[in-house]
């Protein structure tokens, strides 16, 4: 195992710079810090002797010889990225540049308590690091992103709406009875979050990741990291109210945008529009099987049917609503979309822009721009490795 502890101030911060640029060469390397050139090249040296740094290749060449690519060493081990939605179950193994050496994803029910969920990550877990090869020991860090509020330093679950019984469940012991490595768990949103930061190589400083799916959370990126706020729980917009008189939320307030727009509300609009004869389309998928999901109202909404397109248009104003009072209060660069009710289609993503648009301010949106998380796919998995190298190597192992 990498012993952090003996890493100088100017070892973590070369490691640093070259994790989030994803490969330079050494000159840049030696550029990008702010001591001198020889105790960069003397650091570096000392890095790459000890296994943590390691040549990739060459970058093509400007004139004269091609100068080699350093990256952090498949040597040092493996990362640990498991990303837990509502309905959803993604383990991944990567390599500490965020090389993604193993991933599998199925559905999951988080309703039926952390038990079976974390037996069948175990499952997972060995079955990886077995088809990879890779003992358990070698294992540097683990992250675990959840759909739901988390104490950051203890990595606990307080009173999350969407996972009944989690609450007491330690994610933290249930791992580490296997695995010597540090876990560091966090909300789902900020995973995304932090997996959508590395993936813009950390150029976007202050900037929103939100996720809709079966409930709707923002991950904050602020000053280039994660913002959770005093206790863990800034991002939890989904329970920002955008209509009083709206329905009741699991939270037991009303009009949340959460029980407005998100996977079941959407779901449940779609259903009343089949049964009220307002869509033949709807009412036929309904009749053959049985429900609709927002995913049928995105094949609906893009063949046109017209009650579709309204219900999305509904659901997009009002996250826009509710993304207008964020923006208005933090100005953000960006804003990125993601999550299942996410690919329901283009006229969501323009719904929602619209009413941020029309709902902010002036010069909070001058320079704003909304679109889709980028690699959505892998940006949980991607996110909590992350989040498991930052704080295992930045803040010295501690878990």
């Amino acid at each position: 195992m990498v012993d952090w502890q003996r890493l100088s101030v100017g070892e973590r911060t070369l490691l640093e710079r070259l994790f989030w640029a994803g490969g330079l060469s050494r000159g840049e390397l030696a550029q990008s810090v702010d001591f001198s050139k020889s105790k960069a090249n003397l650091a570096i040296a000392s890095l790459i002797g000890r296994g943590l740094i390691e040549d990739s290749g060459t970058q093509p060449s400007s004139g004269g010889r091609r100068p080699e690519l350093l990256r952090l060493s498949h040597g040092m081990g493996v990362l640990v990225g498991i990303d837990i939605g509502a309905t959803s179950l993604d383990v991944a193994l990567l390599a500490p540049d965020m090389t993604v050496l193993d991933h599998h994803a199925e559905p999951a029910d988080v309703r039926a308590g952390p038990v079976p969920v974390f037996g069948r990550v175990r499952d997972l877990l060995r079955a990886a690091l077995a088809r990879c090869g890779v003992a358990p020991e070698r294992v540097l860090g683990i992250g675990v992103g959840v759909p739901g509020p988390v104490a950051f330093d203890s990595g606990m679950l307080v009173n999350p709406p969407l996972l009944p019984g989690w609450e007491s469940f330690s994610i933290r012991d249930c791992l580490g009875e296997e695995y010597r490595a540090p876990v560091f768990v966090d909300n789902d949103v900020n995973v995304m979050a932090l997996g959508t930061h590395w993936r813009l190589r950390g150029r976007l400083q202050n900037f929103l990741v939100i996720k809709i799916g079966t409930g709707i959370g923002c991950g904050v990126i602020c000053h280039g990291t994660v913002y959770r706020g005093a206790d863990g729980s800034a991002g939890d917009v989904g329970h920002i109210c955008v209509d009083p008189q709206g329905p009741l939320c699991h939270c037991g307030n009303a009009g949340c945008v959460e029980a407005m727009a998100a996977g079941p509300a959407i779901a449940r609009m779609a259903e009343a529009a089949a049964l009220a004869g307002d869509s033949p389309r709807l009412k036929d998928l309904l009749d053959r099987n049985g429900s609709l999901s927002p995913v049928d109202l995105g094949n609906a909404s893009r063949a046109g049917d017209a009650a579709a397109n309204a219900i999305v248009q509904q659901a997009g104003g009002q996250v826009g609503r509710m993304l207008a009072a964020v923006v208005n209060f933090f100005n953000p660069s960006h804003i990125f979309i993601g999550g299942g009710v996410a690919n329901i289609g283009p006229l969501l993503l323009a719904s929602i822009r619209q009413s941020v648009y029309r709902r902010s301010l002036a010069l909070s949106t001058r320079h704003l721009d909304i679109q889709y998380v980028p690699q959505v796919d892998s940006a949980g998995v991607i996110g909590s490795a992350v989040l498991a190298l930052q704080e295992t190597m930045l803040a010295g192992g501690r878990a």
